[in-house]
């Protein structure tokens, strides 16, 4: 009867932990794909200003773009 206990005591035990684990990974997943966006989404908004910052350079000195651009 001891015995009996004992192997449901493991199975309840390790269904546990293997639930536990698996939660552990999605919520692991869910925050990594969280980070890639905030990265992505950071990226594109450089991006943008970098475009808006030769805009206005090109607004204020149209010279100094090409300068800058031979530069390069």
């Amino acid at each position: 009867m001891r015995l009996g206990f004992h192997l449901v005591f493991v199975a309840f035990f390790f269904t546990s932990v293997m639930l536990f684990t698996a939660c552990l990974r999605n919520a692991n997943d869910r925050t990594f794909y969280k980070i890639c966006a905030a990265r992505v989404s950071q990226n594109r908004i450089r991006q943008q200003l970098a475009v808006k910052q030769l805009r206005l350079e090109n607004l204020i000195n149209p010279a100094s773009i090409s300068k800058q651009v031979e530069k390069k």
